[in-house]
């Protein structure tokens, strides 16, 4: 999409664009104003392309053990929300198509908040939905952001390793946990016995007994 505007992008600079609206990605990526007309364009390019080659993937963009892990999680009493940059209605469906919107309650997207991740309010938010305090929470991301924003709400923040945040940027940020398949964070979770919340912004509650 940056390439149709006469923007040269490295996989790298693409891969930190990952977890930021779509304005402030296109924006940095390049290097013009948030609401310049070759960001939107490059916005609404990407989203077209993105119906096109993902969506039609399913279950197939999930990385293995995430269904198994949240229907487990679901098991010992913990429910789940999502936290996410994109847009509500985008991520619902998203998580139609990947076939786990049934394991998963709120969604909240970057349309329902005022200020986007690294900013709390959206798993603040999330977290409210739940019923739930923010430090009884967790959340789980891939991003430098996604960390920042947990902890910043007082979460405890669990980051995966096989997205898009490599290891030293994610272990960097202090007070982070640090899962290397979605397996070790449905055991993080379970062992950390409060009501909580997880996976590629996802946020779970355990409930009340």
């Amino acid at each position: 999409m940056a390439a149709e505007q006469g923007r040269t992008v490295t996989p790298r600079q693409a891969a930190a664009a990952v977890g930021k609206p779509p304005g402030q990605a296109f924006g940095r990526l390049l290097g013009k104003p948030e609401d310049d007309a070759q960001v939107l364009a490059a916005i609404n390019r990407y989203r077209e392309q993105f119906a096109v080659d993902v969506m039609c993937l399913g279950p197939q963009l999930l990385f293995p053990g995430v269904t198994a892990g949240l229907s487990a999680l679901r098991a010992h009493g913990v429910e789940l929300a999502v936290a996410t940059s994109k847009s509500t209605r985008g991520a619902e469906a998203l998580l139609d198509v990947m076939g786990i919107r049934e394991l998963v309650g709120p969604v909240i997207g970057q349309d329902m908040v005022r200020r986007g991740k690294p900013h709390p309010e959206m798993v603040l938010r999330a977290a409210g939905r739940l019923g739930v305090a923010a430090w009884e929470s967790a959340y789980v991301g891939d991003t430098v952001g996604d960390m920042r924003m947990a902890v910043t709400a007082r979460m405890e923040a669990v980051a995966v390793t096989y997205g898009a945040g490599t290891f030293g940027e994610l272990a960097a940020v202090a007070g982070t946990r640090m899962c290397s398949s979605f397996k070790d964070v449905v055991s993080v979770i379970a062992a950390a016995r409060p009501r909580r919340m997880p996976a590629p912004a996802l946020a779970a509650q355990r409930r009340r007994r």
